[in-house]
C-alpha cells in the first residue's frame, strides 16, 4: 500500500518503488495491433528519475463509471501491453500488474520493474491498466491552493479546513467519486480480459494492489490460474488502522541491527527509539528553521523542521533497506542541530512522490471500503505515526461522496488457487505476519519472507527467476527458493562515506 507523501493520509500508504514514472509516450504514427477486441498503438513507458524506457502497445478501453448507466459517462481506461518477447510461443493467459496506493499508475511505476519480469516476459504477454482514477485513467487529483497535492504531513490542516478541502476537490473532479472502489476496479479488470479474449489471466499485485489481486480472485476464480502477491494486505484489514504499530515494531527491528553492529552501536549510542522520541519532542515544542541543499537544484535553500518531517522521514526511508541504513545517522544529525541532511532527504521524497498518488482516488476507494473501521487506538498515542491518520481520514471522508463495498468484501480470502505470497522481514506497512494470516486459507500457497528486507520484494536477489518459475508452473509449494538465503542485512551508514569496512 502506498499513500501520497504530500496528504494527511501520508502516514497510511506503502511506497511500492522509491522512484516515480512519467506517462506513456506515442512513439510515432505506426500501425495497429490488435489484442483481441482492443486496438494498441507502439508506446513507449518512461520515467523522469530512471533512465529505463520500455516500448510497449498502448490503447484504451471505454467502461461505464456507472454500472447502473451503461449509457452514462464513460472512463477511459489506460492500458499498457509488453508483447512477450517470443510471442510465437506465447501463452494464451496474460500477467496482470496491479499497482500500489491507492492511486498508484500501473503504467507509470512499470519503467522502475520492469527488470525484475524479463523472464516471464519470454513467454507470457503483461498487461497493465490504469486503475480507474489513477494515471491516465480520470485521474482523481486534488491540489491545495498552492498546487500541491493535497496537504503535507507538516502542514496538516485543522478539522474544517481538511472537511473544506475535500469537498473542494470532489466539486472539482469530472467524475462521481462514488465509483472508484476497488470494486469497480476489480470489474474493470474483467472487462480488460473479457475484450483481450483471455480466458484465464495471472494477477500480480505489490502493496495495495494485492488488495485487488484477492478481490478479483474471490470475484472470478474461473477466469484466475495463478495469483502473485507482494507485501500483502489481508482482505480484513481497514487500511490505516496498524500503521502507526507497524512501523514502529519495524523500526525496532531496524534499530537493532544497529545495536549488534559495534561501529553503529559506537556511533550512535543506545536507545535510537528514545532519541527519536526525545527528537520529535523538541520540535514539537519549537520547530526549526534551517538551511539545506535542495537537491533538485543543488542551491541553498531554507525551511521548518516539524514532528511531521521526522514522521516523514522515518517512515519512508523505513520502506527499502538502503534508506533505512540511512536513519540512525541522519537522525543523530538532527539531534545534534544539524538538521540540513534531514530536509535535503525530505525534498527528495516530495519531488518524486509528490505527484505520483491521487489523493482523490485514494479517498474514493478508503472512504467506502475502511474508514468506518478505524477506531482510535491508545496504544498508538507513543508511535512515530500517533493516531493523526485515523483521525484525518474519518474528517475527509465525512465530506467525501462515499461509495459502498461489497456485504463480503472484508472476509479473508479462502481459494485452493496457486498462490505466491512475498513480504520483506523488515517491511513497516505490510508485515510478514500479514501473509501468514491470508495462507492459512490457501491450501495451493506459500509464504517467502525475505531476510532483511522492505517494502516491495520484485527485483530482490533471485526474485525474477522465482517470478518467472511460480507463473510458469502455478506450482508456488515446488519452487526451490534455496537461492534467498544468501539474503543479508544493510549494515547502517555511520557517515555519509557509508557503513564501515
Amino acid at each position: 500500500m502506498a499513500l501520497p507523501l504530500r496528504s494527511p493520509a501520508a502516514a497510511l500508504g506503502l511506497l511500492l518503488l522509491a522512484s516515480c514514472s512519467g506517462p506513456a509516450q506515442e512513439a510515432g504514427q505506426q500501425a495497429v495491433r490488435h489484442y483481441g477486441d482492443i486496438a494498441f498503438k507502439p508506446c513507449t513507458l518512461t520515467s523522469p528519475y530512471l533512465t529505463t524506457n520500455v516500448e510497449a502497445q498502448c490503447a484504451t478501453l471505454p467502461v461505464a463509471e456507472d454500472p447502473a448507466r451503461p449509457d452514462g459517462r464513460k472512463v477511459d481506461l489506460n492500458i499498457a501491453w509488453l508483447p512477450a518477447t517470443n510471442e510465437g510461443g506465447a501463452t494464451d493467459d496474460p500477467v496482470f500488474f496491479l499497482a500500489g496506493g491507492p492511486g498508484q499508475s500501473a503504467v507509470e511505476v512499470w519503467p522502475a520493474i520492469d527488470g525484475a519480469f524479463r523472464e516471464v516476459r519470454k513467454s507470457r504477454h503483461l498487461i497493465l491498466v490504469d486503475q480507474r482514477g489513477t494515471g491516465a485513467s480520470n485521474p482523481l487529483s486534488c491540489k491545495d491552493d498552492e498546487g500541491r497535492n493535497a496537504y503535507g504531513d507538516e502542514q496538516a490542516p485543522g478539522e474544517a479546513a481538511a472537511i473544506e478541502f475535500a469537498r473542494r476537490c470532489a466539486a472539482s473532479l469530472k467524475a462521481d467519486p462514488r465509483f472508484y472502489t476497488t470494486t469497480d476496479a476489480v470489474r474493470d479488470l474483467d472487462s480488460v480480459r473479457a475484450a483481450l479474449g483471455a480466458e484465464k489471466i495471472n494477477v500480480v499485485g505489490a502493496s495495495y494492489g494485492t488488495r485487488v489481486a484477492q478481490q478479483y480472485a474471490m470475484r472470478h476464480p474461473q477466469h484466475t490460474r495463478s495469483v502473485l502477491i507482494d507485501g500483502v494486505v489481508p482482505n480484513e484489514l481497514a487500511l490505516g488502522s496498524e500503521h502507526a504499530r507497524n512501523l514502529d515494531a519495524a523500526l525496532a527491528l531496524q534499530f537493532q541491527r544497529c545495536q549488534a553492529t559495534p561501529a553503529c552501536r559506537d556511533k550512535f549510542g543506545g536507545d535510537l527509539r528514545e532519541q527519536l522520541r526525545s527528537l520529535m519532542a523538541r520540535l514539537a515544542a519549537a520547530p526549526v528553521q534551517t538551511e539545506y541543499r535542495d537537491p533538485s537544484t543543488g542551491e541553498l535553500a531554507s525551511g521548518q523542521v516539524t514532528p511531521g518531517t521526522v514522521a516523514s522521514i522515518t517512515r519512508m526511508y523505513s520502506y527499502y533497506p538502503q534508506g533505512a541504513a540511512l536513519l540512525p545517522l541522519v537522525l543523530n544529525e538532527a539531534n545534534q542541530g544539524r538538521y540540513g541532511s534531514l530536509m535535503s532527504l525530505a525534498k527528495v521524497l516530495e519531488t518524486q512522490m509528490g505527484d505520483q498518488f491521487m489523493h482523490g482516488m485514494q479517498l474514493s476507494v478508503i472512504c467506502a471500503e475502511d474508514a468506518d473501521l478505524l477506531q482510535p487506538n491508545p496504544d498508538d498515542s507513543d508511535t512515530v505515526l500517533g493516531n493523526t491518520l485515523g483521525d484525518y481520514l474519518k474528517v475527509q471522508c465525512s465530506a467525501w461522496p462515499t461509495g459502498k463495498r461489497p456485504a463480503d468484501f472484508h472476509t479473508p480470502w479462502a481459494s485452493d488457487l496457486p498462490a505466491l505470497l512475498l513480504s520483506g522481514e523488515l517491511d513497516p506497512v505490510t508485515p510478514p505476519r500479514y501473509g501468514e494470516q491470508i495462507v492459512r486459507n490457501l491450501p495451493n500457497g506459500r509464504h517467502l519472507v525475505l531476510k532483511g528486507q522492505g517494502h516491495g520484494t520484485f527485483s530482490i536477489g533471485c526474485m525474477p527467476k522465482l517470478l518467472a518459475r511460480f507463473l510458469e508452473s502455478a506450482d508456488a509449494k515446488g519452487l526451490d527458493a534455496k537461492c534467498l538465503d544468501s539474503l543479508d542485512y544493510v549494515p547502517p551508514f555511520t557517515s555519509f562515506n557509508g557503513w564501515e569496512p
